[in-house]
């Protein structure tokens, strides 16, 4: 069974937030259920009727497919003056404003979507927070 530990959204980066990204964009019922892995550092999915994919995935620092996220959920991304970036994301339903900030655009609008999703901890498997990548099918 994989070990996890809890960390606050707005302190991930690297494939510790690509991971959460990933738990959120994998929310789909059986048998086309995703679940995100790390294999040889890098995040990539393993869907149940497709196995894995061998394509990395890293919207923390990948345009093409952090920039898609960011557009379908209307994520607004500023930079503030102390040069600091900030993703902005407003929820109708709940009338809340989800904030997070970060290094880059892609990395605060990321913590951005996986606080709307996920909320201000998630449970990250231990391997990514240790600097040690496994595979964790």
């Amino acid at each position: 069974m994989q070990r996890e530990t809890q960390m606050k959204t707005n302190q991930l980066t690297g494939a510790a937030l690509d991971w959460a990204v990933v738990k959120c964009e994998c929310d789909m019922p059986a048998p086309f259920k995703s679940i995100p892995v790390v294999l040889n550092g890098t995040v990539r999915v393993f869907r149940g009727d497709m196995g894995l994919h061998s394509d990395p995935i890293s919207p923390s620092t990948n345009w093409a497919q952090g920039g898609m996220i960011i557009e379908r959920e209307g994520i607004e991304i500023c930079r503030l003056n102390n040069g600091e970036w900030r993703g902005q994301w407003y929820e109708q339903a709940t009338e809340k404003i989800h904030r997070e900030y970060g290094d880059t655009p892609l990395i605060a609008a990321m913590r951005c979507y996986v606080a709307s999703k996920l909320g201000n901890k998630v449970e990250i498997p231990t391997e990514l927070t240790q600097g040690k990548a496994a595979c964790l099918i």
